[in-house]
């Protein structure tokens, strides 16, 4: 019986990759997943929510992600997608070794709050090491170290309307004739107060590479890696992504991706 029990990790993980593989891949029977009103890409959405809800149930609000021990690091963690925003306010940051930075907590909140990168630091800390899953095939341990998320939002005192939060970057993505969009991704609150959740500032020892997503990025490590996002300016509380974007909840999932992505 125990060879017929796939781990919930391994099969939506599988699941996940083969679906957004096809995406990546650019074939043209793919095209109805930027059709809003497609009845195919109804029914994936449809899919995607039963398995969010579905994943709720099964693990449970709080369950953790596997950690592992340091010796288990047997590489740098990958950079993947941004490794060096070229916005103007990004690059004025960076010249000045993000001693402007302002991590902005705003939206359906009771306090807006804004704390510099020292101000973060001087949090209470917390380190794990973990494995980054990435929809592409590939994964990498390493180890976070930075502020839990929950206390800072617990600081702010989410309005009863707030049901997601919305991470915006410093990064763009894209051009064409539509030009780059802006980064972004989201959670829902329950993954925000996840205790895994990081202000990640550190990475391996080390503050955390540009590369990686220096000075801020949101560790949520019961997802995959594209649900990561590097170079954090502002936490949005809000109760709709109907504003973002094409109001799918991210930059890849406006490309068709999976909002939850969890694993």
């Amino acid at each position: 019986m125990a060879n017929l029990i796939l781990s919930r990790r391994s099969f939506l993980t599988a699941s996940a990759a083969g679906a957004s593989s096809l995406v990546l891949a650019g074939c043209d029977q793919f095209d109805f997943l930027g059709q809003r009103d497609h009845q195919v890409r109804d029914f994936l959405e449809r899919a995607n929510s039963l398995t969010y809800q579905a994943q709720r149930v099964l693990a449970g609000q709080q369950s953790l992600a596997h950690t592992y021990d340091e010796s288990e690091i047997r590489q740098p963690q990958r950079p993947n997608g941004s490794t060096d925003p070229q916005t103007a306010d990004y690059l004025a940051l960076k010249a000045n070794n993000f001693a402007d930075y302002r991590l902005r907590v705003t939206g359906l909140v009771e306090n807006d709050l804004s704390f510099s990168l020292d101000e973060l630091r001087n949090m209470p800390a917390q380190s794990q090491v973990t494995r980054h899953d990435c929809v592409e095939g590939w994964s990498c341990i390493a180890k976070w170290t930075g502020t839990p998320l929950g206390p800072v939002l617990d600081q702010a005192v989410p309005k009863a309307s707030a049901r997601f939060i919305v991470y915006h970057c410093y990064d763009t993505m894209g051009g064409g004739l539509s030009g780059p969009e802006a980064y972004y991704e989201s959670s829902d609150l329950i993954d925000g107060h996840h205790p895994q959740t990081l202000l990640a500032y550190g990475l391996n020892n080390q503050t955390l590479p540009v590369s990686n997503g220096a000075p801020v990025r949101v560790r949520i490590e019961r997802a995959l890696g594209y649900k990561q996002p590097k170079y954090v300016h502002t936490i949005e509380l809000v109760d709709s992504f109907s504003k973002f974007g094409q109001g799918q909840g991210g930059y890849w999932e406006d490309h068709g991706y999976d909002w939850y992505g969890g694993i």
